[in-house]
């Protein structure tokens, strides 16, 4: 399981119950203090109080823009994380099925290299040779693209599964 690393902070910013109801609030929205305060049943003074403390601790990211009077609040990566820590792992499978990716393109365009490269020496010697390594070598893209496509299968349906909110 990932980890989230907690400091002193953090553990005061979760010790309350209405911050972690806020922390629930936002997970997957992006929200006003309006917004907030309705779907809470908090007054504004109050829930500014614990936004301030949750974004001191890193837990919400505070969206403000020019010309906007209105300031935006949604998690923060490290509170997308303890809400919903099989998000790490989602990223670093994504991560492995593009680096699968890029080996089969690399080793394709490798094979293809070699193999024209050995055939132009091979046809001055003799014109009908074709070596056993060339056609195992040529399985290797073949596996790799294989694999990609069962990792990326695997993948997005992990990320589907996630995206519904738990609470």
């Amino acid at each position: 399981m990932p980890k989230v690393n907690l400091d002193l902070d953090s553990f005061k910013a979760l010790a309350s119950d209405t911050r972690l109801n806020i922390l629930k609030t936002l997970d997957g929205r992006k929200l006003s203090l309006n917004d907030l305060s309705r779907s809470t049943n908090l007054h504004k003074v109050t829930l500014h109080e614990h936004l301030n403390r949750l974004n001191e601790a890193g837990f919400i990211k505070k969206i403000e823009r020019e010309g906007h009077k209105f300031v935006y609040y949604q998690l923060s990566w490290k509170g997308q994380s303890l809400l919903h820590p099989e998000n790490t792992r989602i990223v670093i499978l994504f991560s492995i099925t593009f680096f699968t990716l890029f080996f089969s393109f690399s080793s394709l365009l490798m094979q293809n290299w070699t193999i024209s490269a050995k055939r132009e020496i091979m046809l001055d010697f003799a014109p009908n040779y074709v070596s056993e390594e060339s056609q195992i070598f040529s399985l290797i893209p073949v596996v790799l693209f294989v694999l990609f496509g069962i990792l990326l299968t695997f993948s997005i349906w992990r990320y589907k599964k996630n995206r519904i909110p738990k609470f």
